[in-house]
C-alpha cells in the first residue's frame, strides 16, 4: 500500500498560517511525524494562496525534503505551481492530479508525459463528478490511454475514482468500491489511489467509518491513499487488511508491524 500523507495543506488553518509565516518547524515536523507514521510520500499542497502558490509550493517542497529523506506529492491542478516544485524536488515526484477536464487536462499532459513521474488519475470530467461505476471507468478508459499515449508507464499511473460522501448518495460507497475491483482488474498494471475520507463527510464519529471503509476497498484491489498516517487505527487496518487479503508474503509486514508496537492505540 502506498500511504501519501495529507497533512500538509493550506486549508488546514494552522498549515496555512504556517506557510504565510515561513514556519519551517512546523512543517519540518509534520513531515517527520507522517514519514515516521509510514508515509511514502508527503502530500504538499498550497493551494489557498492563490498568485502565491508556486513560491510557497517551492519553499513547502524544500522545507519538507530537508527533513525526510523521501518524495513528495505535489497537490495542485497547476503547472506553474508543479513546475517551480519539480524544480527543487529530490528523487521522483508524484503529481496530485491530472483529470479529464479539458484545461486541467491539456496543461498537465505535458508536463507529466515521457517522465518518470508518479501520477494521480482523478475520475472527474467538465461533466462533473462521477456518481455511477459506467462513470468512472468511461474516465479512467480515456486517462489510462491518454496518459500511456503520451508515454507514461501503467506502473506510474494511480487511478482515482473519486470518493463521495454517503451522507448525500447511500449508493457512493458501494459504486466506489465496485469501481476499484473493475479498474484493478481492467487496467492490468495500473495502481488504484483515493482521499478516503470524503466518505465520511458530514457523519458523526467519522474516522470510525473511514478506518472501516479503508479495509473494505483495500479488499477490492485499492493500493495507495491518501491518509493521516497518524491515526493508529487507520494504519493498523491498512496492515491488517493486506495481511488478510494476501498482500503480505508470509505475514511479515503484520509481524514487523507487532513487534514495532504499531498495532497497539
Amino acid at each position: 500500500m502506498i500511504i501519501v500523507g495529507e497533512l500538509i495543506n493550506a486549508s488546514r488553518k494552522a498549515i496555512g498560517t504556517a506557510i504565510e509565516a515561513q514556519d519551517a518547524g512546523t512543517i519540518e515536523k509534520i513531515a517527520r511525524d507522517e514519514f515516521e507514521a509510514g508515509a511514502n510520500y508527503i502530500d504538499v499542497n498550497a493551494g489557498v494562496f492563490v498568485g502565491k502558490e508556486p513560491e510557497y509550493l517551492k519553499w513547502l517542497v524544500t522545507t519538507v525534503q530537508s527533513a525526510v529523506d523521501g518524495p513528495c506529492a505535489i497537490d495542485s491542478p497547476d503547472p506553474k505551481a508543479i513546475e517551480a516544485a519539480l524544480a527543487v524536488h529530490k528523487g521522483t515526484a508524484m503529481i496530485n492530479s491530472i483529470s479529464l477536464e479539458k484545461d486541467r487536462y491539456e496543461t498537465l499532459l505535458p508536463l507529466v508525459g515521457g517522465t518518470d513521474l508518479k501520477v494521480v488519475a482523478l475520475c472527474m470530467s467538465d461533466e462533473g463528478m462521477p456518481e455511477t461505476v459506467d462513470d468512472r471507468l468511461r474516465i479512467a478508459d480515456q486517462l489510462v490511454n491518454g496518459l500511456v499515449k503520451n508515454n507514461v508507464p501503467l506502473d506510474n499511473i494511480y487511478v482515482d475514482p473519486l470518493v463521495q460522501p454517503v451522507s448525500t448518495n447511500n449508493q457512493f460507497g458501494s459504486e466506489f468500491l465496485h469501481a476499484i475491483e473493475l479498474i484493478m482488474s481492467r487496467f492490468e498494471g495500473v495502481h488504484t489511489m483515493c482521499g478516503l475520507s470524503n466518505i465520511s463527510y458530514g457523519l458523526p464519529k467519522r474516522e470510525f467509518l473511514n478506518q472501516n471503509f479503508m479495509v473494505m476497498a483495500i479488499s477490492k484491489g485499492l493500493d495507495g491513499a491518501i491518509v493521516n498516517p497518524l491515526d493508529k487505527k487507520m494504519m493498523a487496518g491498512i496492515i491488517a487488511a493486506e495481511t488478510l487479503t494476501g498482500k503480505d508474503n508470509f505475514c511479515i509486514q503484520y509481524i514487523t508491524a507487532f513487534r514495532a508496537k504499531k498495532l497497539e492505540f
